[in-house]
């Protein structure tokens, strides 16, 4: 397979294979499940090439851009594919025991809707990860919103059908705002092909005129509209319903894995496309933000009673953590040592959390079934019932946390150097502050699991259930004991403005 051939097969695997499992009845899981085998094969002849040779660029249908739409593997696309692959592996593992055809002998609502729509978030994310045009961008996020926003409805209830409503009426106020910038941008400079934007320098000139005043708008607009679908604070009320109330593999997916793609299209903006634009108002307001979402995520989850709203609740908190890289890489007009870092560790933090994350919702789903909710009153005596799936959340809780040697510590180490080298240790208060504020609310669900409960009764899980969030809790601590391979991969390609800094 030559790496053109992979990167077209990263997209068109899993999409060819969600046609597939809608028009086969009850083969849904098989389906998903050889699709894992199409999009790791596509990987190991990615991964090398990009790693030795740098980024590999396919111009679809022969056409070169503005005509043509660009798609390139570079190391954070393929570092974010590789995760996404991890994930949703995992993900499709565990829900056979939710949606898969011997669940019931009768056709479900869900055993034929999810596998679909699982993977056509799958192809869709990976769209996000390689596009290099900002409409096609608007388009997998469409694709991305669909099949999220039925998977939290697809249980039916009125809890789930109303927190669909909620993330659906956010998602179309991020997807407006994101397309009028595209369209205010397009009319500025004819295209909308990142490479071709970086190459005029828009704003370089200082952004005077109309012209100027309408990038800004444009900047603006999109930077809105990303952080809406990202749950940025305090655009986050949609997330913490819909997560909690999808069934445990959705919510695996919705929080390990959706809000990655609109960030990852965030760095595409300001560090590749219009880095130029970037103002100190602008990286203060988003490191703001983002402390904010640090402080109010955390101090929400430790108020809940659910295991999976804590969870939610936490991903508020820890998508804040990703947002600390606009401040920590901006800064003056000349190289900055530390930005490098501030941006490889908002990537390894985004990579750590997604792992880590999907672990915890799938060791909830685990502990739903025995218990039959996730009322933290009713956890006593889970260690003793569940102990692969105990220490795969305490596993993954060690990521989250950012304790040595987790992926979440390797994070957590290149932005707090990057915070006192740029000099503004108040960033550095705001991650330790937080990791301080994590272990206080995952302690609450591990101190129940761990209580003694002489008179508890839980219904029986496999072992086979429990295994998948184990690997995935491994495999954020992995991330922080071998980070020289992810390190390396994720520095090819890697935009001027993260070595330089923004402007």
């Amino acid at each position: 397979m030559s790496g053109g051939l992979a990167i077209v097969a990263l997209i068109t695997v899993p999409l060819v294979a969600a046609l597939l499992a809608v028009v086969i009845a009850r083969r849904g899981e098989w389906i998903a499940l050889v699709s894992v085998l199409g999009v790791a094969a596509a990987l190991c002849v990615l991964m090398p090439i990009v790693a030795t040779d740098g980024p590999l660029d396919l111009a679809i249908g022969g056409w070169q851009a503005p005509l043509g739409i660009t798609l390139r593997a570079d190391g954070v696309a393929l570092a974010f594919a590789g995760m996404t692959a991890l994930v949703m592996t995992a993900v499709l593992v565990s829900a056979r025991t939710m949606f898969g055809a011997a669940t019931s002998p009768a056709e479900t609502r869900g055993q034929w809707a999810f596998w679909p729509l699982a993977l056509l978030l799958w192809g869709a994310l990976n769209v996000a990860f390689l596009s290099r045009d900002l409409f096609n961008l608007y388009v997998a996020l469409e694709l991305i919103t669909v099949a999220a926003v039925a998977l939290v409805a697809i249980d039916g209830t009125r809890e789930a059908l109303a927190a669909a409503l909620r993330y659906l009426t956010f998602a179309l106020m991020g997807s407006m705002a994101y397309l009028l910038g595209a369209a205010l941008l397009y009319a500025g400079h004819g295209t909308l092909d990142i490479g071709l934007l970086a190459a005029r320098d828009i704003g370089a000139s200082g952004a005077a005129g109309s012209r100027g005043a309408s990038d800004l708008m444009a900047a603006g607009l999109m930077t809105a509209g990303l952080a809406v679908k990202t749950a940025l604070f305090p655009f986050h009320a949609w997330l913490a319903p819909a997560h909690a109330g999808a069934p445990a593999p959705a919510s695996a997916m919705l929080s390990a894995l959706v809000p990655k793609a609109s960030f990852v299209i965030l760095l595409r903006l300001w560090f590749e496309a219009l880095p130029e634009l970037a103002s100190p108002a602008l990286l203060a307001t988003l490191g703001g933000l983002g402390a904010a979402a640090v402080l109010y995520g955390s101090v929400l989850a430790l108020r809940q009673n659910r295991l999976k709203l804590i969870i939610a609740y936490s991903t508020v908190a820890q998508i804040g953590y990703l947002f600390l890289v606009f401040p920590l890489a901006g800064g003056d007009s000349y190289a900055q040592p530390w930005a490098a870092g501030a941006w490889t560790g908002a990537i390894f933090q985004a990579l750590s959390h997604g792992l880590a994350k999907a672990a915890m919702f799938l060791c909830a789903g685990v502990w739903i079934i025995a218990v039959g909710h996730d009322r933290l009153s009713g956890m006593r005596g889970l260690a003793s019932a569940t102990p692969m799936t105990m220490f795969a959340f305490a596993t993954a809780g060690v990521a989250l946390v950012a304790l040595p040697p987790s992926g979440g510590f390797t994070a957590k180490y290149l932005m707090l150097t990057a915070s006192f080298a740029s000099g503004q240790p108040i960033w550095a208060v705001v991650l330790l502050l937080g990791g301080l504020l994590s272990a206080a609310y995952l302690y609450r669900p591990l101190a129940m699991a761990f209580a003694r409960a002489d008179d508890a009764t839980f219904v029986p899980v496999a072992r086979s259930l429990q295994v998948a969030p184990l690997l995935l809790a491994l495999a954020a601590i992995l991330l922080g004991l071998a980070s020289q391979a992810p390190f390396g991969l994720v520095q090819q390609g890697l935009p001027a403005a993260a070595v330089e800094g923004l402007e």
